[in-house]
């Protein structure tokens, strides 16, 4: 085989391993699902603050913060300190009283995307949501469920 013929080879051979590699690296992890149903632009969850607390169930960890929900949109303090996230739409539908919510942020400077679902009942919040980062290797997701109480921002500086 000449010398050129040899180069070609070698670099098919290169590049075909090198795309395998990285689609195996890369499989992607869907984000949380949400029920299907009646979806509606959020409002029935405006000024109210929940202090909550979960378990990263992948890990174990244990997970604190408070969530925020104001004018149509959504905020997770925790979220905001780690990558600033802001605001995010959110979106409600009532079931025999029951207020659910759910959340997709985005995170404006990395890969990282958060989707949240959650009932309300009176004064108490059930979570579920999933952090995934998305990068061109490799994708990792972290699963977490959370329950809370509503809070008295008045009585706390949780707002800044």
């Amino acid at each position: 085989m000449t010398p050129i013929l040899q180069v070609a080879a070698i670099a098919l051979a290169t590049l075909g391993t090198g795309a395998a590699t990285m689609t195996v690296m890369n499989q992607d992890i869907a984000d949380l699902s949400i029920p299907e149903g009646d979806w509606a632009a959020g409002h029935q969850l405006d000024g109210r603050t929940f202090d909550i607390m979960g378990t990263d169930t992948a890990s174990g960890a244990i997970l604190e913060g408070h969530i925020m929900f104001r004018d149509g949109t959504f905020q997770s303090a925790d979220c905001q300190e780690y990558c600033n996230f802001g605001w995010s739409n959110y979106q409600t539908k009532v079931i025999d009283g029951v207020i659910h919510f759910n959340v997709r942020a985005i995170c404006p400077d990395a890969p990282h995307t958060v989707v949240w679902y959650g009932t309300v009942t009176d004064d108490t919040i059930v979570i579920d949501a999933t952090w995934t980062t998305r990068r061109w290797y490799w994708t990792n997701q972290i699963p977490v469920s959370a329950s809370g109480t509503l809070v008295d921002v008045k009585d706390q500086n949780i707002l800044g």
